[in-house]
């Protein structure tokens, strides 16, 4: 059997029938980073990029994102979401292109037959674009990148945290 489950018997894409996998507390924690020029973290933490408050407005895009992940991934199931958190760190110094970071961390939760994996790093990739919209005037030459799935527990799977051994 194929490990490849979205694709049926003919070769063709389907969602995945998720009806007989028990429902279980399910958590996925995703992390991404956004590089900024040094004036650019400046602005934003002193609040003075022009189109507001922009950690709080990624913030809520992330949130926004999580929720609309079936809308835009096309085989992702509609999940009834309990837990949608959104943070920041912000890493003032620079790498060799001279820009420091914003790491996000989005953390989801549900309790269903199915997991969060997908929403927690589109959380992380709209939070991600947002704080590229709001800063693009500053700042053309930001780049996003390195998301990736943190952790997840629950399901048949079990716990998974990136870097740890399968065991």
């Amino acid at each position: 059997m194929s490990q490849l489950t979205h694709f049926n018997e003919s070769g063709r894409a389907r969602m995945v029938d998720v009806t007989d996998k028990h429902a279980t507390e399910r958590v996925a924690v995703a992390q991404g980073k956004v590089w900024v020029l040094p004036e650019t973290l400046e602005k934003i933490q002193e609040g003075r990029i022009a189109k507001g408050d922009v950690l709080a407005v990624a913030q809520v895009a992330g949130v926004m994102g999580a929720k609309r992940t079936p809308d835009l991934i096309p085989m992702c199931h509609p999940l009834l979401l309990t837990s949608v958190d959104v943070n920041y760190t912000e890493d003032a110094q620079t790498n060799a292109s001279g820009r420091c970071s914003i790491m996000i961390e989005a953390t989801v939760k549900t309790t269903g037959n199915t997991g969060v994996e997908m929403e927690a790093m589109t959380a992380v990739s709209v939070a991600a674009l947002t704080i590229y919209d709001m800063c693009k005037a500053v700042d053309k030459g930001m780049e996003f990148g390195e998301i990736f799935l943190a952790s997840k527990s629950g399901g048949k799977s079990g716990t998974y945290r990136r870097g740890a051994l399968a065991g």
